[in-house]
């Protein structure tokens, strides 16, 4: 990184807490070359429009070499660009670019698990004494030929494929070609290290860290227990997946992980880098979170799936897991998404009405904790519709037609409305756009008084005011359809009320010097005592210092 760059993005150590995140899928950001797949020239060809919206880093979904059974997710070269999206000249072409803008980069890496076609995987497969025989899980049937124990993969079925090769089972705990590696060698570790080290010496400013609670197994295999049914839900795996039936105490989530991540951290911080892990777990995803986050010694920021999960967002369901997070990670730090490339969109998944979507914008840009916007959220996009015979996803096509898959998220980025491929390639996309979308198009968002504008403003106003970035909260309280918080540090207090309903609210201020904010973002005025809020619409009052 140049000094000029350098000086653009500042040293500052602790520049992701309060970090608003742009997450790029990119087979489906920008296509440069027209076969249909987006690709890294694509993206740097769209950083200005990024930069544009007021964020403050891009977190790029896997681009590695892989055969892309689970699209880029099944890495057979960790250290190289797959040809499809380009070249490393091109990502050292993305990171100078981005950097010049002031954009801090992070990208996804895969490390609980490659793909089968990982020369690693190869060489482990051979035999029982090579020197990579022991990179992976790998155990001996029950006397009867069963596997070892009773995992099963997120993606359906028994989480252990036979190998012929070896005459004994392999651990995966997502797609058979997505091997498992082993986290109790030490050489693996080692490895996964050097891995990180090499992006770092090419100038990521961090990671996002794919199922951060699965790298380690229970090295006794023993089987996890049934899980109850009441405290089943389909917040990691769909519903209709035998996956929720099970407690992971053994298959994941196991306590020797600690240990990594602080190696992990000790890399980082020589670089000033940062991480945001994916917590992978529908009971004890807070309390995982607190425990990675905990200290100045483990990962920075996690994401669990709280908040993208099916139930509807109201007032009380905010308050509850924003207590449920101070009281299982009190030393944690979160970074909360609503939509992600996992997930319906959180427009169609709450059926929200455009008045819904520009107030849940300024409510994530309010919390506690770093945000992650998901690309063509601030587009207002909602789930596309992709038929059967267009489905990509493995995950969709197995539970199909209970559950439809990702592929509805991950369609292509909309640019233009004057384009069936809605300006995301010069050829068929891999796949389709969807028409309800076009007319969502960036180049179309040019007026004031689009939803893009409104998150360019959300952004703007949390920019501006310090509390909302890195200060506390505190008060928070749930009536009826409105939730109320405050955000406060040594220079400021602001009070934040979210009325979540279709009817006009009171709110009842507390006593204070307030002055309104935010009228700009369409929030409601007041003029002292109680403040009158229309259906989805926020409040926002500023005193200076601390109001408690």
């Amino acid at each position: 990184m140049s000094a000029v760059q350098k000086l653009q993005l500042g040293t500052d150590p602790n520049w992701w807490k309060g970090a608003v995140i742009y997450q790029i899928y990119p087979r489906s950001f920008q296509d440069s070359d027209g076969d249909g797949v987006g690709d890294l020239a694509g993206i740097t060809s769209r950083l200005d429009y990024i930069a544009g919206l007021g964020v403050d880093a891009i977190w790029i979904s896997p681009f590695f070499k892989s055969p892309m059974k689970d699209f880029g997710y099944d890495v057979s070269d960790y250290c190289d660009v797959d040809p499809m999206f380009g070249t490393l000249a091109d990502f050292d072409g993305l990171i100078a670019k981005a950097h010049a803008l002031g954009l801090r980069v992070m990208i996804d890496l895969v490390m609980s698990h490659t793909s089968d076609q990982h020369e690693w995987f190869t060489e482990s497969r051979a035999d029982a004494t090579n020197p990579k025989s022991d990179w992976y899980v790998w155990s001996d049937p029950k006397p009867d030929g069963t596997p070892p124990n009773n995992w099963l993969s997120i993606f359906g079925g028994s989480a252990w494929e036979w190998d012929t090769r070896r005459c004994q089972y392999y651990l995966h705990n997502f797609l058979t070609s997505q091997p498992d590696l082993n986290f109790h060698n030490p050489d693996v570790r080692a490895a996964l290290l050097d891995v990180a080290q090499f992006w770092l010496d090419r100038g990521v400013d961090g990671f996002r860290l794919d199922t951060i609670n699965f790298y380690f197994h229970d090295d006794a295999l023993r089987s996890n227990p049934p899980l109850a049914p009441e405290l089943r839900n389909a917040t990691i795996a769909p519903s209709v997946n035998p996956y929720n039936h099970q407690e992971h105490l053994y298959s994941k989530n196991r306590p020797e992980n600690l240990d990594f991540l602080r190696e992990f951290r000790a890399l980082l911080d020589q670089y000033g880098a940062a991480t945001v892990g994916e917590v992978g777990d529908a009971q004890r995803g807070l309390e995982i979170l607190g425990e990675y986050t905990a200290g100045d010694d483990l990962m920075q920021m996690c994401y669990a799936f709280e908040f993208l999960a099916a139930d509807p967002l109201t007032a009380p369901r905010v308050v509850e897991v924003l207590n449920a997070l101070d009281e299982k990670a009190p030393d944690g730090w979160a970074c909360w998404a609503f939509s992600n490339h996992d997930v319906m969109r959180h427009a169609s998944r709450w059926d929200l009405s455009d008045a819904a979507q520009r107030l849940f914008a300024l409510l994530i840009m309010s919390m506690r904790g770093s945000v992650c916007l998901y690309q063509g959220e601030e587009l207002g996009l909602p789930e596309a519709e992709v038929a059967f015979e267009d489905l990509q996803d493995p995950y969709g096509i197995q539970f199909w037609p209970e559950f439809k898959g990702r592929d509805g998220c991950r369609t292509p980025m909309v640019w233009e409305q004057n384009n069936r491929a809605g300006g995301f390639t010069t050829g068929a996309p891999w796949l389709p756009v969807s028409p309800a979308h076009l007319p969502r198009a960036a180049a179309t968002q040019g007026a004031d008084d689009t939803i893009l504008a409104h998150y360019k403003r959300a952004l703007a106003f949390r920019a501006a005011h310090s509390a909302l970035i890195d200060g506390d909260h505190g008060a928070l309280a749930a009536v009826g359809d409105v939730v109320t918080f405050e955000r406060y540090n040594a220079e400021e207090t602001v009070f934040c009320a979210f009325n979540m309903g279709d009817n006009g609210a009171i709110v009842d201020v507390p006593p204070g010097d307030w002055a309104a904010i935010g009228t700009e973002l369409g929030a409601a005025a007041f003029t002292g005592g109680a403040a009158a809020l229309a259906p989805w619409q926020a409040l926002f009052l500023r005193r200076e210092g601390v109001a408690r």
